[in-house]
């Protein structure tokens, strides 16, 4: 009776393990993403969340990688220059350091040809920099650019009831930018992205959310001189 009993208790504990295993590995969500999982920048040893959506594998945070040429930090910042903001919402690049102006010579002024083929930037080994044409495939995987604000956003942090549902889980926080005078201003209320997509020597594409809009833009309104955030995408076969 006691052997019937203990088989019993074992198939029970079997039963309840392979439960709990379907529990954490049901991570597809109902709109097409998966939940997060991590990757190691090894650069740094710092860890980032990512996310796939559609056939894109995304950073599911802002990259923070202290880019520097010839030893000392150039072209990325902390917010208001706040090791706290770097901590909260990653570092603000120049489109020149997004771009890994070092090793490539792409910067304000010169025109890079970064749509010709992948370019790694800042980014690390096996992921690039998004193009203008991945923003837009990123959007069409969510349902177009008219409602992609509103499923890329976080669902807190953003200023006057403007946080998103973060259907996604691709977390996107108001991290403001820095201009070419040094000034920071939008956290908050704004998070912009660069692409590696260029309209002329002196200006770049961009992805920009605000706390009042549904609606996910790519413009090219402001120069290479600004600082703005880099999400990295998965190197694809």
């Amino acid at each position: 009776m006691k052997a019937v009993k203990l088989l019993l208790l074992s198939f029970f504990f079997v039963a309840l393990l392979v439960a709990c295993g379907d529990d954490v590995s049901a991570n597809d969500d109902e709109n097409g993403g998966t939940s997060p999982t991590t990757m190691t920048d090894e650069r740094d040893g710092q860890a980032y969340r990512i996310v796939t959506i559609g056939s894109q594998t995304w950073m599911a945070e802002n990259l923070n990688f202290d880019y520097k040429v010839a030893g000392e930090s150039y072209g990325s910042y902390c917010y208001d220059n706040s090791a706290d903001s770097c901590a909260k919402y990653g570092r603000l690049y120049t489109w020149a350091a997004a771009m890994d102006s070092a090793t490539t010579g792409c910067g304000y002024g010169k025109t890079c040809a970064a749509d010709s083929g992948r370019a790694q930037g800042v980014c690390p080994t096996g992921w690039h920099l998004p193009s203008r044409a991945e923003w837009v495939a990123l959007f069409m995987a969510i349902g177009g650019q008219s409602t992609a604000g509103t499923a890329l956003k976080a669902s807190s942090g953003w200023h006057d009831n403007g946080s998103g549902t973060d259907a996604y889980g691709f977390s996107v926080f108001p991290s403001g930018y820095r201009n070419g005078g040094g000034d920071y201003s939008h956290v908050g209320n704004g998070a912009y992205f660069w692409s590696a997509s260029e309209d002329d020597a002196s200006i770049a594409y961009h992805m920009f959310l605000g706390y009042s809009y549904a609606h996910a833009f790519l413009d090219s309104g402001y120069n290479k001189y600004n600082a703005f955030a880099v999400r990295c995408v998965k190197d694809s076969d």
